[in-house]
């Protein structure tokens, strides 16, 4: 059974748009999907449908400013005017919805990138109300952001935040290529199959080639600036078990060591954290053909030993 649900953004313009994956079979548990920066929730139809043979009911929906959220908003890259918290409090509000359709069910986050740090903002407020959370592909201290922010600090405060420069964008994220080889696309950072990259670059509903306008930008970059160190950590429950994963080649966990600095926050509070490296792969190691697979089962798995 396939549920699309709508409902009022946190950013009090946008109507949200998501989809609600149920098996044909008994449900045992709940995993809500939270995308990255750019992309789509479709992107994890793969994974929807593992989750969907596990027994799990899957929720996902499309950011503000992204997929078809941005396609019936008409807003492209602009996440609107309500700050830092408006995807984590979208999500959330998802989970409600959910929750009313399908009660008394154990629930877990799956948040890849951009939707690992929203995921890491929303354990910290609502973690109790979950059973667990996996974080995919996360950042720890991430490289320009606290340049980027001021940059884009000083275009708001200039009256350009609805503006958008790609320029700016290049610069917190275009070093990401840096071990790639040849690049042909800028996107090679993400998955090392070329299908994957021309896939991801020629999507209709894939947000990352179109400009993000500066107020957005430097949400983005506060989203990073909430979720960092043992302060952050301080604020999750201790008793919520953790699944930190990522390629060990990611530029976005800096190749492994901002991967560790997350999980070293979360064990110096006190939690449970639970750090599987792949090694050898990118961003998306959900997307490459050898490992999907085994990515999916070792979710599966950790879900399992925590209903």
């Amino acid at each position: 059974m396939l549920h699309e649900v709508n409902f009022k953004s946190f950013n009090e313009r946008d109507t949200v748009y998501g989809w609600i994956y149920v098996p044909a079979a008994k449900p045992k548990g709940i995993v809500q999907i939270i995308h990255g920066f750019g992309e789509h929730s479709r992107r994890y139809l793969h994974m929807i449908v593992k989750f969907i043979d596990a027994g799990y009911i899957v929720a996902a929906d499309d950011h503000v400013g992204h997929g078809k959220t941005a396609l019936k908003n008409n807003t492209w890259g602009d996440w609107g005017d309500k700050g830092v918290h408006t995807m984590m409090e979208d999500e959330h509000t998802l989970t409600n919805l959910v929750k009313e359709k399908y009660p008394n069910l154990p629930y877990f986050l799956f948040g890849h990138s951009m939707g690992s740090m929203i995921a890491r903002d929303y354990i910290a407020k609502y973690g109790n109300e979950l059973n667990g959370v996996t974080l995919c592909g996360t950042c720890g201290v991430f490289r320009h952001a606290e340049e980027g922010a001021a940059t884009l600090k000083k275009l708001i405060d200039e009256g350009k935040g609805k503006e958008a420069d790609p320029n700016i964008t290049g610069s917190l994220m275009g070093w990401m290529c840096e071990y790639c080889g040849e690049v042909k696309i800028g996107n090679e950072w993400i998955c090392a199959d070329p299908y994957v990259q021309q896939d991801h670059a020629a999507d209709p509903f894939d947000a990352f080639t179109k400009p993000v306008n500066n107020q957005s930008m430097y949400d983005f970059t506060q989203m990073m600036s909430v979720i960092l160190g043992t302060q952050w950590a301080e604020k999750v429950p201790t008793s919520l078990p953790i699944y930190n994963i990522a390629g060990d080649m990611d530029p976005v966990g800096e190749y492994g060591e901002g991967v560790y600095q997350v999980s070293n926050w979360l064990r110096a509070t006190g939690h449970k954290v639970r750090t599987k490296l792949y090694s050898g792969y990118r961003h998306e190691i959900h997307n490459y053909a050898a490992i999907k697979d085994e990515v999916e089962a070792g979710i599966i798995a950790f879900m399992d030993e925590n209903l």
